[in-house]
């Protein structure tokens, strides 16, 4: 696995396509290189799309759409080049071009090398399928396991939210717990393409490791009710209501139900879109002495867009995160042990 600009590359057969949508956490989508060739204007990249073996990868009876971006090329007018790699489609296999259509054809042209890709996943892989109830502001489910494995979450140890909001970190780290594939529930695009094969794809739900059982406890909590209500909901959905509680209870009445530290991590608001900055203060400075004065031993990771209100809580963090993309803001992890 080889670090890029904006994600990883691997390589693998259809199968490890498969099995990364499936079992990645932490991913965004998965993108798959169909192939390469060098065009430097539009009817060499007409005539080189159409020998383009499109008909391995495509059935007619799905619609796809193209999307291209064009750098540092003598293509650079994107919608044309488009138009070419669509008649090639149509001509090739016969699909419909839609706008709309589930299977998409990402295309980037730089220094006049056009790179053809194919969108494995579909919607993004932040949609599990257990979020159906959600309030303000909540987090993905990729950026919420992102920050735990971020926070060397342990399944044998305590967790707590204290404003569980829609229940995500709770219930993925229930997931990361008992081994549940977070795709398990969803569809994805690559079981429209002409490599799918039904009963190998089954054959991903047996391939788990054994996950040896301990007690659990992985706890969220919230002073709206309404928020409540949404996680008990989301986590009934994500079949992880078993081993896992949500009550209604404010920040100011936390206390550790257990004597094994833990990890406390949560998403209070930012001010930035949610509540009123000059008031956070108060709460970030609660939540400080909150924690300080009834955990100590215990670890805690904080998410906040503003660095300003992670130091009102007077914790001396030892981590602090590069700003992560969330909802339009930039947000860091702070992780410290108190």
């Amino acid at each position: 696995m080889t670090p890029i600009i904006g994600g990883v590359e691997f390589s693998g057969d259809w199968y490890q396509v498969w099995r990364a949508n499936v079992y990645s956490r932490t991913a965004t989508r998965i993108l798959v290189r169909l192939g390469e060739f060098p065009a430097v204007h539009l009817s060499q990249l007409d005539k080189k799309a159409r020998k383009f073996p499109w008909q391995e990868h495509l059935k007619a009876q799905h619609p796809v759409r193209v999307e291209v971006v064009s750098r540092k090329s003598k293509i650079y007018h994107a919608r044309a080049a488009a138009e070419r790699i669509e008649n090639a489609i149509v001509y090739s296999v016969g699909n419909r071009i839609s706008q709309d259509a589930d299977i998409c054809i990402k295309v980037r042209i730089e220094k006049n090398l056009v790179k053809i890709s194919i969108d494995s996943t579909g919607e993004g892989l932040h949609k599990r399928g257990y979020k159906s109830s959600t309030g303000k502001a909540p987090m993905r489910e990729t950026l919420a396991a992102a920050f735990l494995r971020m926070c060397k979450f342990d399944p044998s140890q305590p967790l707590i939210d204290p404003m569980c909001g829609s229940g995500t970190f709770v219930i993925e780290a229930a997931e990361i717990a008992v081994g549940q594939a977070p795709g398990k529930r969803r569809v994805f695009s690559f079981q429209k393409f002409k490599s799918f094969d039904s009963r190998t794809f089954e054959m991903l739900f047996l391939d788990k490791k054994k996950i040896t059982k301990v007690e659990l406890h992985l706890l969220g909590y919230d002073r709206d009710n309404g928020a409540i209500k949404n996680s008990r909901q989301n986590a009934q959905t994500a079949n992880v209501s078993n081993i896992t509680s949500f009550n209604h209870q404010p920040i100011s009445d936390l206390v550790p139900l257990s004597n094994q530290c833990g990890l406390i991590i949560f998403n209070p608001p930012y001010g930035a879109r949610i509540g009123d900055k000059k008031k956070l203060y108060a709460l970030y400075a609660r939540i400080g002495t909150v924690l300080k004065s009834k955990f100590p031993g215990w670890r805690v990771g904080l998410i906040t867009s503003d660095r300003s209100l992670a130091k009102t809580t007077q914790i001396k963090f030892s981590f602090v995160s590069e700003p992560v993309s969330h909802g339009g803001l930039k947000v860091r992890l702070y992780h410290a042990t108190l």
